[in-house]
């Protein structure tokens, strides 16, 4: 199980945390299945998805797997809020010296900055929690400095030390969680689901904002351990703010989170010191600092946060899973839809094949002057161009309803661009392949026993094998008024042979009009089929979520 008491004294005991291999071996296989995941059809709601599985990933990377496996690492408070708050001045404030810039320009922090007791910079160096950013290590004035992280081009997260903290504790200045600045608000959410504390800065003038209570009511559902900070609290008004303030807490069932109040002071205006007096914010500093040194109140902070962590990945992942089968059952949908215009296409040109649509025009003119006044190759030229025109409208009208089905689906992605031309040069190719090997097949008959019916005797026929394979493309294509040519055939051949020519001619036709079709309506489907989507995804994501909760099955404490 993941938490098991601990007795601390005579009969007090609290919940830590105790990571089982088979637990974080499940987590592991999650957070894979996780990575893995995509969703790349713009459906309603996709974004959230994509969102939503960034920050699981940046929570099991950032925060969660890090902490079951070392439980004893030194508790992660995150300093957030809306722009403007304060979250600056409080974190210099609460270190003695200025650590971080509370800058004029809105948005006011861009790059995050970590402070830490000198004995716990090992724990933050490295890719232990937050391993998306690279480290930069600050210029100190208590020791000798540590060699720099390298960046290598990364989000940087900046890494003070100070012994005005105590060991155990560090704390981090996120940026504004309503930055104008995406990436920004992004990273916000990353630095706040790794953490073990949320300290939520509002102020005076813009406690009853949404961002704050937003903030503070994912704190409540998620569990997490959190105090807030009413900022910049005029000395005039500090008792009735305070008060309404609290009540609204009450309200919203957040009664019973720390709360603390900063005053107004210049030290706190824009162009001040950054640094409040130590008074400004005692009660803070001692609430976080009994967290770091008292092991009973800094396990429950921890296995608070650890579990409301593990308890919230059921909601999460299985909309993430909602979501992938949606991508899953639009492409399938899709794919449907292609089928169809497809399947409607082959339809169409074996119809026309059937009906003798193929001798007409040009290609008739040819086969009524034929062998007099018509050559092999004019007969052939004839034909084979009609076959490759049929295919060629075939292809332009199931390409058109596809479209046309396609543009239903709002999240279907768009066509692949095309030279003009291109279809036709490619069933070309497809069918002057038909035609070698109607030819190769005339010859074939011309000279083989077997193909004429006589296995004991090769006897060559008179005439050309050109003949002979003009007279077996019109028998192929002809439809009902090719008898004649197929007549022709059996008497040059002999019945059983010129059967057996036509059987494998017309497995070459068949051959060619599921090639050349097959061929565009994967080029038609490319879009679609290259972004890979499966059932998989969603089923693997399932999947892994019951193992995690197989091997999460808290106790009470």
């Amino acid at each position: 199980m993941l938490w098991k008491p601990l007795e601390v004294g005579h009969s007090a005991h609290v919940a830590i945390l105790d990571a089982r291999p088979e637990l974080l071996d499940a987590l592991t296989l999650l957070r894979e299945r996780l990575a893995a995941a995509r969703f790349p059809l713009e459906l309603p709601g996709v974004e959230r998805a994509r969102r939503s599985c960034a920050e699981l990933l940046a929570q099991l990377d950032g925060y969660l797997l890090p902490r079951l496996r070392q439980p004893d690492a030194p508790l992660l408070a995150v300093v957030g809020g809306s722009t403007g708050a304060g979250k600056s001045t409080l974190v210099n404030s609460l270190v003695g010296r200025r650590v971080t810039e509370a800058g004029v320009l809105r948005p006011t922090t861009r790059t995050p900055v970590l402070v830490c007791h000198p004995d716990d910079h090992h724990w933050f160096s490295g890719k232990r929690v937050l391993p998306q950013l690279g480290r930069v290590w600050m210029p100190r004035q208590e020791a000798e400095q540590p060699p720099p992280v390298r960046r290598d081009g990364q989000l940087a997260l900046a890494v003070e030390t100070t012994r005005a903290l105590p060991a155990g504790l560090a704390l981090l200045d996120a940026p504004d969680i309503d930055s104008l600045v995406e990436a920004n608000r992004d990273l916000a959410a990353d630095l706040l689901g790794a953490a073990d504390i949320w300290v939520l800065v509002t102020t005076a003038s813009r406690y009853a904002d949404a961002v704050p209570w937003h903030l503070l009511r994912s704190a409540r559902d998620a569990d997490v351990t959190v105090a807030t900070v009413l900022d910049r609290v005029p000395h005039q008004v500090a008792a009735e703010v305070s008060r309404h303030y609290g009540a609204l807490l009450e309200r919203a069932g957040l009664g019973s989170i720390p709360r603390f109040t900063v005053p107004e002071l210049p030290e706190s205006a824009r162009g001040g010191s950054g640094v409040l007096p130590a008074t400004a914010v005692a009660g803070l500093r001692e609430w976080l600092a009994h967290r770091a040194r008292d092991h009973e109140a800094r396990a429950l902070a921890a296995a608070r946060t650890a579990r409301g962590a593990l308890a919230g990945l059921r909601g999460r992942v299985m909309a993430l899973a909602s979501a992938a089968a949606s991508q899953h059952a639009t492409a399938v949908r899709l794919d449907q839809r292609l089928d169809e215009a497809f399947d409607e296409a082959a339809q169409r040109v074996r119809g026309c094949l059937a009906d003798g649509g193929l001798l007409a025009g040009e290609a008739r003119a040819h086969w009524m002057a034929f062998p007099d006044d018509a050559s092999s190759d004019e007969l052939m030229d004839a034909l084979t161009t009609a076959l490759a025109g049929l295919l060629v409208e075939a292809v332009a009208a199931a390409d058109e309803r596809t479209d046309a089905a396609w543009r239903q689906e709002a999240a279907a992605p768009p066509a692949d661009p095309e030279e003009p031309g291109a279809v036709a040069d490619r069933v070309g190719v497809a069918v002057r392949r038909l035609r070698r090997c109607l030819e190769e097949l005339a010859e074939e008959a011309r000279t083989s026993p077997l193909m004429l019916g006589q296995p004991t005797e090769r006897r060559q026929l008179p005439g050309e094998d050109g003949e002979t394979a003009a007279l077996l493309a019109a028998s192929l294509l002809g439809g009902r008024a090719a008898g004649v040519a197929q007549q022709t055939l059996a008497g040059a051949l002999g019945p059983r042979g010129a059967a057996r020519l036509r059987d494998k001619g017309g497995q070459q036709l068949n051959a060619c009009v599921s090639r050349a079709l097959g061929a565009e309506k994967r080029r038609r489907g490319a879009p679609l089929h290259r972004l890979g989507i499966t059932a998989d995804t969603q089923v693997e994501l399932v999947s892994a979520l019951s193992s995690v909760r197989a091997e999460h099955r808290p106790t009470t404490v």
